[in-house]
């Protein structure tokens, strides 16, 4: 039964197609993988591959059991796990189901070769580490490496690495420069950009990109909108005020009294909170929505309530709709926006929706 409680995220399927298309067209006839991992940033496995499973180049995802379910979903296309397998019974299931499988590891490859022993390796990713510093071979690594690869025959080997400051002032130069030493003569495939490299640096989109947080319409930059990036968002939280309270100057709101009113100050209780996913560290003037026009959150989120300022908004009032972030009836407010405010990513607030908010899926 769904709840009469008005909370409700809304999920726009022709917005992450629009997302997709937009990645591949500036990814220099590239191929692009659509980045479908924690449950598609929080939007949804399922819906998402509803909405591209017909015109993804491939998909990208965590666990090598997401990649059964979406073979067993009758999904023939390319599936890569971004970071390999984790044990025996995930390199088989590589093995069986065609996987294109990361190796960024030498006990990660010999576990690959355990589990498949005899036989053609599924499509391999091999993970240089150009600077991250997270995952990846090194240089010392390669000459173990390289003739074991040789040896047993794959799918298709591709190189990739992953970018640390894309969106930042330091770039990518420098990591191409050093993957490009490791890479040495290497022709075959290869597997470098993200979001923010796919939008900013062309000489990264090689032969596969990997766009993630730009299908759901979030910008990968701090200086940047995904409005002007041509980015349309996905996921959309609305809800609705349910109360409203006239305090005086001088008057406090919330747990701990962290707003203080300078003026006579309408507030309006909002049925939305952290058990929702809404960020608790988001602070009083974070943006909010209410009634067709912007205004700001007053005084610490609660769990099932976050306290807004309807002063300059007279025509707002009980049963108004509200839009905490994305584009719904009570106005826009970009992820971005909210998620710089609560000193946190987009990301982050996609991929905290809480099960409890009901989902309405258009597109």
């Amino acid at each position: 039964m769904k709840t009469a409680r008005p909370i409700r995220a809304g999920i726009d399927l022709s917005a992450l197609q629009s997302n997709y298309r937009l990645a591949r067209a500036r990814a220099s006839g590239a191929r692009a993988w659509a980045v479908l991992k924690a449950d598609a940033y929080g939007h949804g496995l399922w819906r998402a591959l509803r909405a591209l499973g017909d015109e993804a180049d491939g998909v990208a995802v965590l666990e090598a059991e997401t990649g059964a379910a979406l073979r067993e979903s009758g999904f023939a296309g390319p599936i890569l796990l971004l970071e390999g397998v984790f044990a025996e019974r995930d390199a088989r299931l590589a093995g069986a189901l065609g996987l294109t499988t990361v190796i960024h590891c030498r006990p990660q490859f010999e576990m690959l070769l355990a589990a498949c022993p005899g036989e053609k390796l599924p499509p391999l990713y091999v993970k240089l580490n150009s600077g991250m510093n997270r995952l990846g071979f090194a240089a010392a690594d390669l000459p173990w490496l390289l003739p074991r690869l040789a040896a047993r025959p794959a799918g298709q080997v591709t190189l990739m690495s992953h970018f640390a400051d894309a969106d930042g002032e330091r770039g990518v130069a420098w990591q191409l420069e050093r993957f490009a030493a490791l890479a040495g003569d290497w022709r075959g495939p290869v597997s470098l950009a993200n979001s923010a490299a796919i939008l900013r640096h062309p000489a990264t989109h090689r032969d596969w990109v990997r766009p993630g947080i730009m299908l759901y319409g979030a910008s990968p930059f701090a200086d940047q909108s995904a409005a002007d990036l041509g980015l349309k968002p996905v996921m959309t939280l609305t809800s609705r005020i349910i109360a409203v309270q006239d305090i005086a100057a001088g008057e406090r709101v919330g747990y701990g009294g962290t707003f203080t009113a300078d003026r006579p100050t309408r507030v309006g209780i909002v049925a939305c909170g952290y058990a929702d996913g809404y960020p608790r560290h988001a602070g009083s003037g974070t943006p909010i929505a209410v009634h067709g026009r912007r205004t700001r959150t007053l005084g610490r989120v609660s769990m099932d309530m976050v306290a807004c300022d309807l002063t300059d908004l007279p025509a707002a009032g009980l049963g108004s709709p509200v839009t905490l972030w994305g584009e719904g009836a009570g106005g826009t407010v970009p992820a971005d926006e909210v998620a710089a405010a609560a000193g946190t990513i987009a990301y982050e607030l996609f991929c905290a929706l809480a099960p409890r908010v009901p989902v309405e899926v258009t597109g």
